[in-house]
């Protein structure tokens, strides 16, 4: 009676054991397969696809898509410089240019628009004819930080009906990640935008 009683006891243990290890495999493999599910959809959203005429969806770049980042930042402060010192006689050309930078920044940028505005720069420059325009030297952007820190070294070009000023201009920024849109393709925002120096270089004078 008692052998028969171990005999039971001894073959329940040998079940229990069994499933507590049927378990932990079902548990491990489980783990398993959605850390490589997870793995594999991240992976697919790196990807980007094209239709073919509407036909086929093709691979068109399996590349990170953070890969060309740095490069759309640099871009992004390009462009903003570019519209918001770009200037010419004519109203409509300033308010466009104007328009589309306020899209790429914060209010630090518009506070410089709102000082100039009432100090009668634009006015003077539909007044007396002048065009306007920047080249940029260069963009020293830290991107291993976050706010990224960016400095801009740049020339203006003032062209008057007598003579041409060149003028060094540096300009100072923080830039943040921004959802993207068609105002703001590249998806980043400008912030805390100083201008550190604007002084004259040269001036030459037009025959």
């Amino acid at each position: 009676m008692f052998k028969s009683l171990n005999n039971i006891e001894t073959s329940f243990r040998s079940m229990r054991i069994v499933l507590i290890v049927a378990l932990i495999a079902c548990a491990v493999t489980v783990i398993a397969v959605v850390f490589r599910s997870s793995t594999l959809i991240a992976k697919e959203r790196e990807k980007i696809y094209v239709l073919d005429n509407g036909k086929s969806l093709i691979l068109a770049l399996q590349q990170d898509l953070t890969t060309n980042r740095p490069v759309e930042l640099r871009n992004h402060v390009k462009m903003f410089h570019e519209l918001f010192f770009t200037l010419a006689p004519d109203a409509e050309v300033i308010n466009t240019n104007l328009q589309r930078a306020f899209f790429l920044a914060d209010r630090s940028v518009h506070n410089y628009y709102t000082d100039w505005r009432e100090a009668g720069y634009y006015r003077r420059i539909m007044a007396n004819n002048i065009i306007q325009r920047i080249v940029i030297d260069s963009i020293d952007a830290n991107t291993d930080r976050y706010p990224h820190e960016v400095t801009v070294f740049a020339r203006q070009f003032i062209q008057r009906e007598s003579n041409i000023t060149i003028r060094n201009l540096v300009t100072t920024c923080l830039v943040v990640n921004s959802p993207r849109s068609d105002n703001n393709p590249h998806g980043f925002m400008i912030q805390n935008f100083v201008v550190r120096r604007n002084d004259t270089e040269e001036t030459i004078t037009r025959h």
